[in-house]
Order: C-alpha cells, then structure tokens, then sequence
C-alpha cells in the first residue's frame, strides 16, 4: 500500500474517533485542526488551490480534507466541490469529514476518495 492510502486511512480512523463540536462548521473545522496539531500532522488550513477552490485542509502528500455538516450544504455540491478539487495537480486524495451519509465513488479523477463518518466519535 502506498503512502498516501495509508496515510488517508489514517487521517479517516483519527476524524472517525474524536467527538467534534458539530454545531457550526467553523466549530468542526477548528476542532479538526486540533486533532491535527495534537497528532503531529503536517497541514495548510484553507489552502488556495484556485480562486474558486479552497479545501479546509491540505495534509502533507496532498491529501485534501473537506468537513461538511448535514443539512448546511447540498450534496450534488459536495460532490461537485470533491471533483473539483481533484482534478487538481497538489490534490492526491480527497477525505471527506460530514456526518451526513453521502455515497461517494472510489475515486475522482483517478485519486482515492474516502469518508470520515463524524458520527462515529459519540457512538
């Protein structure tokens, strides 16, 4: 497995385990920067990838992490946003933080796409 899959997998399993304020996005997206600087990972918060395109965390290896809450977004344009971004040449893979249930295709301009279900730290 390379390093990024695995890498993306772990970043899922560290989103997946922590009980994230999910009252406000900006509440979430602060709470994941702290997940991030508490496990020593390497990130941009809000890293320009174009002037229309700008992911809530670019992670170390190009892995772009996007938190979305249910019922704030529609998501066809969760899904547009995601296609965006892969298509672009920094973006290895795409992770996807909501605790809605959204169904996502394996991959999106040939990069691995994954899930982070934020419902699993309160279970």
């Amino acid at each position: 497995m390379d390093k990024e899959l695995s890498t993306a997998m772990q970043v899922v399993r560290l989103l997946e385990r922590y009980q994230f304020d999910l009252s406000t996005e900006k509440h979430l997206q602060a709470g994941v920067e702290t997940a991030f600087l508490e496990n020593g990972l390497v990130f941009e918060r809000e890293k320009r990838l174009s002037a229309r395109d700008i992911p809530d965390f670019l992670l170390e290896g190009g892995i772009v992490v996007e938190c979305k809450l249910r019922g704030k977004s529609r998501k066809i344009d969760v899904y547009q946003q995601l296609l965006r971004y892969a298509q672009h040449q920094d973006v290895s893979t795409i992770v996807l933080a909501s605790n809605s249930v959204m169904g996502l295709p394996d991959q999106m301009h040939g990069k691995p796409v994954y899930a982070a279900s934020l419902s699993m730290g309160w279970i």
